[in-house]
């Protein structure tokens, strides 16, 4: 049986650079920052007093008041660009056409906030305090439970969670899914909730993030000689996902097409990668391959690009590895964490819908506060501006800690 070809025809963008689809990718062209002083919680005391933030997200758009106190902040993200991309999409779940759509909503650490106020209270007040929607408010899985309920889309419903990989990840299983048959339709994609004092304890502890507290707006700096960190942030960003000839058959818009994934594992080091950059560079051959591409056919990567030492270069150095000259003469690459952070599970979803529209609208989102290149960083980041370009094929990297890899390929409808 020949392989379905798979399509996008609807994305949901919650993100600190924008509470839509559309306010974020402007922003994203324009080189905004969605980075500032943290306001969810008290970062005085922590070495890191900077994250992007979500800012004036209202969980009444899609909740009533009782559902909205029921749910942490992650599966309110999460359900609210699932919401957001079936109206972008137009695609209606009915009866009839139920048991074929399927939902995977992943998330890196999901309800943290529900478990750490929960544990805060407990100890303070004693048991009787928990509420029953606890566990089911805050577990992982309950994005896509959730909207399995509201949506009655009745296909296969799980979470993934691999790290700051998970988007990719649940990408690539709703792109197979599709393709070997099994669902005419998906939703898909990833949601984060982290900026809380735990985690920041956390990360701060590991000297992961940056310190530039004074200049919020200009700390994300991926391959930049000053970086020093990443800055966290947070949001959602899921994708109806078709098979080609459903979507054609209901006459859907298409953004692009996903060619494939590749996957891998680094088997290195529980945080960093290897500084060859091994892993990365057999994600993105493995995409490319998949694809049926040849890799100077890639025309633009919208890279991990964390902001951090030793993954910037670790990434550079896969790119080259792969693409060879076509690496230094024709390919371009770009971060978005440069402005909207590093949303952990949610990076890969809010990425690859950067990917799509730059593919859709042939225009690349800039690395801002690229002002200084490392010298080991020495490609076509797309520095500071917007660049239009025809993009034909594209691919958006995700690696996550534990060393897990994956690159999804994209192109042009």
């Amino acid at each position: 049986m020949p392989m379905k070809n798979v399509v996008i025809t609807g994305i949901g963008l919650i993100s600190p650079l924008g509470l839509t689809i559309d306010e974020s990718w402007e922003n994203a062209i324009a080189g905004k920052s969605g980075v500032s002083r943290v306001t969810r919680f008290d970062a005085e005391k922590y070495t890191t007093k900077i994250a992007a933030e979500v800012k004036n997200f209202d969980p009444r758009k899609y909740f009533d008041v009782k559902e909205a106190n029921r749910y942490d902040r992650s599966i309110q993200f999460g359900v609210g660009a699932a919401v957001d991309a079936l109206a972008d999409s137009g695609f209606v779940i009915t009866p009839e056409n139920a048991e074929r759509v399927g939902i995977i909503i992943g998330s890196g650490i999901g309800g943290i906030t529900g478990i750490a106020d929960t544990t805060l209270n407990l100890d303070k007040n004693g048991p009787r305090v928990v509420t029953p929607f606890f566990i089911p408010g805050s577990i992982i899985n309950m994005v896509s439970g959730y909207l399995a309920i509201r949506t009655g889309a009745k296909g296969l419903n799980y979470a993934v969670v691999s790290a700051c990989a998970t988007s990719n990840h649940a990408i690539g299983d709703a792109f197979h899914a599709i393709q070997r048959g099994e669902v005419d339709a998906m939703i898909v994609g990833g949601t984060e909730a982290p900026i809380i004092d735990v985690a920041y304890a956390g990360f701060c502890s590991m000297r992961a993030m940056s310190k530039r507290n004074d200049e919020p707006e200009r700390a994300s700096r991926p391959f930049d000689k000053d970086r020093d960190g990443f800055v966290l942030g947070e949001g959602a960003g899921v994708f109806i996902l078709e098979e080609e000839e459903h979507a054609r058959a209901r006459g859907a818009k298409m953004y692009a097409r996903v060619l494939s994934i590749g996957m891998t594992a680094d088997a290195n080091h529980i945080t960093a990668p290897p500084e060859d950059g091994d892993g990365a560079y057999r994600a993105m051959k493995l995409a490319v391959q998949y694809a049926g591409l040849e890799a100077g056919q890639i025309d633009y990567i919208n890279t991990h690009g964390t902001s951090t030492g030793l993954g910037d270069v670790a990434e550079t150095i896969a790119v080259k590895r792969l693409f060879l000259e076509h690496a230094q003469n024709g390919l371009a690459l770009s971060s978005t964490k440069s402005m909207h952070g590093h949303l952990l599970g949610a990076a890969g979803a809010i990425e690859a819908a950067f990917t799509v529209l730059a593919i859709k609208n042939g225009i690349m989102p800039p690395t801002i506060n690229l002002d200084t290149p490392d010298p080991q960083c020495d490609l076509d980041y797309v520095p500071n501006v917007a660049r239009k370009k025809d993009i034909r094929y594209a691919l958006s990297n995700g690696f996550g800690f534990g060393g897990t890899n994956a690159s999804v390929c994209f192109g042009k409808v």
